[in-house]
């Protein structure tokens, strides 16, 4: 499949990447067209971020996989996006993306533990890192080894 990177080599795209004003977008279209030549290493299509993505646009994973089976460049994915699920003004988008980029785990009651020892094991500042930044983090390290 075109444009497939192979997750077990290298890592998608940051949360922080922004496609059409999304957030996460980019980072869901390489797990999504990743997971379709099953070449996902440790990542996960429609994980809790996607779902985080595809719920505010009120769209559903299956069919975002089926629009990337079909090959569907980014620009074709983003479109789709602005056409299918809960009409959202850029301004909305803009506003989602910029709160989903300072999401934080920290002090979370089901997560908050996991999350401070993960930023601990990166060197991070758990009370000041957010999710993206961890994550970002966390595929330099998983690839450092490889680059």
């Amino acid at each position: 499949m075109k444009n497939t990177i192979d997750l077990t080599k290298e890592a998608p795209r940051s949360p922080r990447h922004r496609l059409g004003g999304y957030s996460l977008m980019a980072r869901m279209i390489d797990k999504g067209r990743a997971s379709l030549e099953n070449k996902t290493g440790e990542y996960h299509y429609a994980c809790p971020l996607d779902q985080a993505l595809f719920g505010f646009k009120a769209v559903n994973a299956d069919e975002v996989l089926d629009l990337l089976r079909s090959g569907a460049t980014d620009e074709e994915v983003v479109a789709w996006f602005g056409s299918h699920g809960a009409s959202k003004t850029a301004e909305e988008i803009s506003t989602w993306s910029d709160q989903v980029d300072n999401w934080t785990m920290y002090g979370d009651p089901e997560k908050g533990d996991w999350f401070a020892g993960e930023c601990t094991r990166l060197g991070l500042d758990p009370a000041t890192t957010t999710l993206a930044e961890f994550l970002e983090a966390d595929d330099a390290a998983t690839f450092a080894v490889a680059a």
